[in-house]
């Protein structure tokens, strides 16, 4: 096991070698951090591109977790280690309840960061006045959200996830349903009032969106169809109404004679050139996509069946940042969550990582200077770091120390969840236990069937044009706010409303799309 006394690896301009245990050494760390802040200056330009990353669950315990294993992964003790978004030189924190919980879900939290208002537990792309589950309601208070005021201002739009397409925070960003599991319309049968089903609304409604990645075929296909991966039809989670929105997905764009491609796999995915296409429709399993520690091509094997968070993201922001007035991507780790919900840490862990890796690729492929990055989750998790480790130990490992009850722990652990288990009366010795395999469950306090969310605040990492916007403690909706206000689209792209870019000729004429948006967007105050 690693001690800190051990520790030489802070190395300083003329090559010395300094160990922890010198005062020296934190005075030359904390010197270089002061010179970081120093030299940092607000970037106040337009920005032309706007990135949301989402990761899914990913609470500050997450985010430390998946540092230390990052550093780990490389041989090192990895609590020095940071993940790349958390060198963004701006960060704040977002307070995610919503209007009616305290602790909330993805799509409550999904609908304040993409259409900057709160809303219920359970719903999506409706206001407050939507209860969950009422159609009539739904039809009533839509909300528009960044990525139709992105559309509306000329940029292209793209949506990357590792859920289902259909799931709650991408569905957030295109549809209007009170009830996030109306994903197709197998899951409406008793529902009446005219609702669509999620995936309808996303390939009826929503044809402008250039780039949609991630899972969730069996919503798209008719239930008699056959998967191509599984070789099974899709039962009950098929569509009722019989249409294949695949092909009419492709349909729409041959008739608009738009360069297009679907794709199911990653050899197809892999072949595609974002130079010779605008349109990329990916599905890549009939539901979730997998943890990135299970995927084919992933820490356990080596065969590649889908792509990356990663890959996903490179082909989105190269086919999007063709357009010359710039787009909006939302890229979410969405598997993060469901790893927690398992009580799995290494999933989760593993997933963040990948996450994270998405965060590089775009952050090379674009520049600061007209791209605004924000990195945020929606919401925590009742996921724990603790019991006095020492410095190195496996953050998936036990904590080298025991319980009241003479058994040890680990220092990752759940408050509740399904790793509750009661043996002899007590906790199970886990002595001889792999705490760091894939699927061990990590032990909680109180048994549950899934692991909860947790309802303190999360983090925001902000990089690039306007980025100094996030700065403090702010609402959760706050984020689609200043997202809009950085690109000046939506409710800002009024003149003198936010910063305006170089002008030619006379002057600048109204966008009066926006001007519209703005309208419809006041007008859902009230």
């Amino acid at each position: 096991m690693l001690h800190v006394i051990l520790f030489c690896m802070y190395f300083l301009t003329e090559g010395t070698c300094l160990n922890e245990t010198l005062p020296r050494y934190w005075n030359d760390v904390a010197v270089e951090e002061l010179n970081r802040a120093k030299a940092q200056k607000p970037i106040e330009k337009t920005a032309k591109n706007i990135i949301l990353f989402v990761g899914d669950g990913m609470g500050i315990s997450t985010t430390f977790a998946a540092r230390v294993l990052k550093g780990q992964l490389m041989n090192k003790s990895g609590e020095e280690t940071l993940l790349s978004f958390e060198e963004f030189p701006y960060v704040a924190m977002s307070r995610t309840y919503s209007i009616d919980k305290q602790t909330t879900d993805s799509a409550a939290t999904a609908t304040a960061m993409l259409s900057g208002i709160k809303n219920n537990y359970g719903s999506l792309g409706v206001d407050g006045r939507a209860s969950r589950g009422d159609c009539e309601a739904t039809l009533k208070h839509k909300v528009t959200s960044i990525a139709d005021w992105a559309m509306a201002a000329g940029k292209s739009v793209g949506i990357v996830t590792t859920t289902r397409v259909t799931h709650a925070t991408p569905a957030a960003a295109y549809a209007h349903v009170a009830e996030r599991g109306w994903e197709g319309d197998s899951e409406m049968t008793s529902v009446t009032g005219g609702c669509s089903d999620i995936a309808k609304q996303l390939v009826d409604d929503n044809p402008d969106i250039k780039v949609i990645l991630g899972g969730g075929r069996r919503y798209f296909r008719p239930a008699s169809a056959i998967d191509p991966e599984t070789g099974k039809n899709y039962s009950s989670n098929g569509r009722q109404d019989g249409r294949d929105l695949i092909q009419d997905w492709l349909a729409n764009k041959t008739e608009l004679n738009a360069r297009h491609r679907y794709v199911w796999n990653v050899a197809d995915f892999d072949e595609v050139d974002p130079e010779s296409v605008d349109f990329l429709l990916g599905l890549f399993s009939d539901t979730h996509m997998d943890y990135e520690i299970d995927r084919r091509g992933g820490p356990t094997s080596t065969e590649a069946g889908e792509p990356s968070l990663g890959q996903m993201t490179e082909k989105a922001v190269q086919i999007l940042q063709k357009d010359p007035d710039g787009f909006f991507l939302l890229v979410e780790g969405g598997r993060i969550d469901h790893g927690h919900h398992g009580t799995r840490a290494a999933r989760a862990l593993y997933d963040t990582l990948a996450f994270e890796e998405a965060v590089s690729v775009a952050t090379k492929l674009t520049s600061g200077d007209d791209t605004l990055t924000v990195v945020t989750a929606d919401h925590s998790h009742v996921f724990t770091v603790g019991g006095y480790a020492d410095r190195g130990n496996p953050i998936l490992g036990k904590t080298g120390s025991k319980g009241r009850d003479g058994l040890p722990y680990t220092s990752l652990l759940y408050g509740n969840g399904p790793g509750y288990q009661v043996v002899d009366n007590g906790r199970p010795n886990i002595t001889d236990t792999n705490t760091e395999d894939r699927l061990y469950r990590q032990q909680t306090a109180v048994p549950l069937s899934s692991e909860t969310h947790a309802g303190e605040d999360v983090g925001i990492y902000a990089h690039g044009a306007m980025a100094h916007l996030f700065h403090g403690v702010h609402e959760q909706h706050y984020i689609a706010h200043a997202m809009a206000y950085a690109g000046c689209i939506g409710a800002y792209t009024e003149n003198g409303q936010c910063p305006q870019p170089e002008t030619t000729g006379s002057g600048a004429s109204v966008n009066e799309a926006g001007f519209l948006l703005f309208v419809i967007i006041i007008g859902n105050l009230f």
